[in-house]
């Protein structure tokens, strides 16, 4: 009796496992074993391990990606020509495909390149449909709509992309704890004091930014007052408009394709009245490995740059070259030279 109920208890036992043989293999693992908040707010399915990213955006993703340590897993991506310093951070990138940006990308080359997933910006809504409609994962990033909540948050996502929390971490703590010594030293600047700075944004006139994007949080943790913070609508501004807000300091994009010339301002006759222009306090922001006025892991620097900029004295402590060359070994892993960091500069002044 025994020995039957052993053998009954036995060939339960084969069915019970054949019938789970059967289910797994009917309904195999996926490959998507966890899931990401990104910067859209969407929740996204992502495999466990990342070895291949294409990247559809230029804002700061390719920096950020690259100082996590993780430069070597980016197998296409827009052009990285403008900015040299990088290209001699990572010379691989010089080579390296592109597969498109924003909205106009070539699906079919992304779907070649086999990527685990593909990082964009949240305003490509109609690329990033185009690539998920592969069945590849997108993962937004904030390009210019970020702030620098927005994009502390941004680096911790990434770091957790790509299973690299503590340099992330570090990144992070490194921010906060140069935007605290910057605060308290804006601080002591009185509101009289305090610096109007105009930043001309993209565009082949004197333009504004369009709602309030990453110029104006640049200039404002500068401890600086943004005198186009109030316009409805980003775009061309007139002299005249110019000559009311009378600015004490006029930035200009670093990007030189899309820039105004600080010549351009210095020497427009309409101009010459603005205090700016009067003072010679017309500055174009400097680029290391990314654009210092936009949006990316270094851009702390150029807040430095900035801050220093609108007010030396106070700033008087932060050396600006320590503290880059410091930041390139830290976290591009790269021991910056003298004649490298006064090249950030060369049109700047």
């Amino acid at each position: 009796m025994r020995m039957r109920c052993f053998h009954a208890a036995l060939s339960f036992l084969w069915i019970a496992l054949i019938l789970v043989g059967h289910s797994l293999a009917a309904d195999p693992v996926l490959p998507y074993t966890r899931t990401v908040v990104d910067m859209s707010g969407r929740t996204v399915k992502i495999p466990q391990v990342i070895n291949r990213i294409v990247i559809t955006c230029q804002g700061g993703a390719s920096h950020e990606i690259s100082v996590l340590g993780c430069a070597d897993k980016i197998v296409a991506q827009p052009t990285m020509r403008s900015f040299p310093q990088l290209l001699k951070i990572y010379p691989r990138f010089r080579n390296m495909p592109d597969a498109g940006s924003f909205d106009a990308v070539n699906v079919e080359h992304i779907m070649t390149l086999k990527p685990d997933i593909v990082v964009a910006s949240v305003t490509s809504m109609q690329g990033n449909k185009k690539i998920e409609s592969l069945g590849i994962p997108v993962v937004t990033v904030s390009t210019g709509r970020a702030d620098v909540d927005r994009l502390l948050k941004e680096f911790a996502m990434m770091g957790k992309i790509l299973g690299k929390e503590k340099r992330a971490g570090a990144l992070v703590r490194y921010w906060n704890d140069y935007l605290s010594l910057m605060q308290k030293r804006i601080s002591t600047v009185s509101g009289v004091r305090k610096k109007k700075v105009f930043y001309g944004s993209s565009g082949s006139g004197f333009t504004a930014e369009k709602e309030l994007g990453w110029g104006h949080h640049f200039i404002t943790t500068s401890g600086g007052i943004n005198v186009s913070k109030d316009l409805k609508f980003g775009g061309e501004v007139a002299p005249e408009q110019f000559l009311i807000w009378n600015p004490d300091v006029i930035i200009t994009r670093s990007n030189k394709i899309t820039r105004l010339s600080n010549s351009a301002v210095r020497d427009n006759p309409q101009l010459k009245q603005l205090r700016a222009v009067k003072t010679n306090a017309v500055y174009q922001c400097p680029t290391g490995a990314f654009w210092w006025d936009r949006p990316s892991p270094e851009a702390i620097l150029g807040i430095m740059w900035l801050a220093k900029t609108l007010y030396p004295e106070a700033m008087r402590e932060i050396d600006l070259k320590r503290e880059t060359m410091s930041f390139y070994k830290i976290f591009y892993r790269y021991a910056l030279t003298d004649i490298e960091y006064d090249t950030f500069f060369s049109e700047a002044y």
